[in-house]
């Protein structure tokens, strides 16, 4: 068996610690059939909208399986400024019923591009202050390159496809409802 000597010298001892446990068979250390067919797990789909505030922590956590050594976000928060104005704060509005499903739509072409595990995406509703997300989009995957281009997919093609809007709201007490440019219904100037 390998094992690794460390030696100090406040204590003028030496201990020798295995670099890996030793298998015994039947042992919680070996990996049988039977264990990794208890391992698999559905997958999920988890969408939310919500008034409250987002936490990464949470959201990751949804995301997370023995399954996959890759977990990808993507965090949009509140910026403090637009165009040389100062934002104090966003306000977002959703048609709910169409947003969810539009969300459902990504998370399913996700999954026929991509072989990922679990996705999250939450978005949060009414006012949004400066550096508080107001967006979180979560998907596992084995490897890194699927969970990183799902998540940026997702991004992508929910701000082009999902009815949500944004006001922004400026220090000298306007506000602005913006387009969102990447809108398929959108107009071009």
């Amino acid at each position: 068996m390998w094992s690794l000597e460390i030696s100090s010298s406040c204590f003028n001892q030496e201990t020798k610690l295995p670099l890996s446990p030793p298998l015994v068979e039947g042992s919680a250390f070996e990996p049988t059939g039977k264990d990794m067919d208890e391992v698999e797990e559905k997958s999920k789909d988890i969408i939310k909208f919500t008034a409250e505030k987002l936490s990464v922590d949470e959201v990751s956590q949804l995301v997370i399986s023995p399954l996959c050594g890759a977990t990808s976000l993507f965090v949009g928060t509140t910026r403090n400024n637009f165009e040389g104005k100062k934002v104090i704060s966003l306000e977002y509005e959703a048609y709910l019923p169409m947003a969810e499903n539009e969300v459902r739509k990504i998370c399913s072409d996700i999954r026929q591009k991509w072989p990922v595990k679990h996705i999250a995406v939450f978005h949060r509703l009414g006012l949004v202050p400066v550096s508080e997300a107001s967006i979180i989009i979560a998907v596992s995957s084995a490897h890194r390159a699927a969970s990183l281009e799902a998540v940026n997919y997702a991004i992508d093609t929910l701000k082009a496809n999902v009815p949500i809007w944004k006001k922004e709201m400026y220090e000298e007490s306007s506000s602005s409802w913006k387009r969102n440019k990447e809108c398929f219904w959108a107009t071009s100037d």
